[in-house]
């Protein structure tokens, strides 16, 4: 069996959709001819039209009432620097409930789902990956650049990405479909998390995985289909291949990532902790209570 059919028959395994007569060697990503921003499709950017004005309507009656229940002027002018600031939280909360809406009727006309697709107008996978891509761009890089802790968190669960409050992603491009986050997953600034993009003529949709207490560098790649295992760190400016699985406690460094060498801080997370007194010198262990709800959430 050759290289190619070995590669056809694992795209196989996995059920996505392969287009006939095309090799599997195309699919091979190359994030420096990716062509992924020329490839998208930019007329969805009219759904911004309704969640900008539902968004910018609702600071209207803010700052409506506003007026009408402080008729006095001294105390407009008192209120007038926190209600500046609530209004522009109203404004990203309406961002977020309206953006929301329409992904919900988008998502019901048509699920998205993993594969490997053609990337061009009139393929009905295309053109829907386009509507969420371009409708959460705007949503989360709102959300994003609010200086409210956590919001940015919330704003990637809202749309359905797999993740709780413990993990950080400092000023990265996550996408919210097909993504599932363990505990503690820290994600470096200028990192990109991929389980969607345009290669050449192709769309690939594949879901990533990263287990607990992951650590992406900055202006990192992660490609489709990557699975990051437990405690396992990925050095800056390194890039993933299409499902390529990291072992768990190693780190990785290169393009595409390799093994460097082991993660020699990596721990099993038993409720022991190591403790150091610098004045004595030493270290020891302690025993440390772990909160876990009844779900079995840390």
């Amino acid at each position: 069996m050759t290289e190619s059919e070995t590669k056809q028959k694992d795209i196989k395994s996995d059920q996505l959709v392969v287009p006939k007569g095309h090799e599997i060697s195309e699919l091979e990503i190359d994030f420096i001819t990716t062509g992924a921003m020329k490839s998208i499709n930019y007329t969805p950017l009219i759904l911004y039209i309704p969640v900008i004005w539902i968004s910018s309507f609702l600071v209207i009656i803010f700052w409506v009432y506003f007026f009408i229940l402080n008729e006095l002027v001294i105390l407009q002018v008192v209120l007038f620097p926190p209600m500046v600031f609530g209004s522009y939280m109203v404004f990203i909360l309406g961002v977020a409930i309206s953006a929301k809406l329409l992904m919900i009727i988008i998502e019901m006309i048509h699920l998205p789902r993993e594969g490997i697709f053609i990337a061009q107008k009139g393929n009905k996978e295309y053109d829907f990956w386009c509507l969420r891509v371009q409708l959460k761009k705007f949503v989360l890089w709102v959300m994003d650049n609010c200086p409210v802790p956590w919001i940015d968190i919330w704003g990637f669960k809202w749309f359905g990405l797999k993740v709780d409050f413990s993990s950080h992603m400092f000023d990265a491009w996550v996408d919210t479909e097909f993504i599932e986050f363990g505990h503690k997953i820290t994600v470096g600034q200028g990192a990109t998390l991929m389980s969607s993009m345009v290669v050449g003529k192709y769309l690939i949709i594949k879901k990533i995985i990263f287990e607990d207490y992951a650590v992406i560098g900055g202006v990192s790649n992660i490609a489709p289909g990557t699975k990051i295992g437990e405690e396992t760190i990925i050095g800056a400016f390194s890039t993933t291949n299409y499902n390529q699985e990291l072992e768990p406690g190693w780190v990785y460094f290169g393009i595409p990532a390799s093994k460097l060498k082991e993660n020699k801080y990596s721990e099993i997370r038993t409720g022991m902790v190591y403790k150091k007194d610098v004045d004595e010198e030493s270290k020891y262990l302690v025993k440390e209570d772990i909160n876990i709800d009844e779900d079995g959430n840390k």
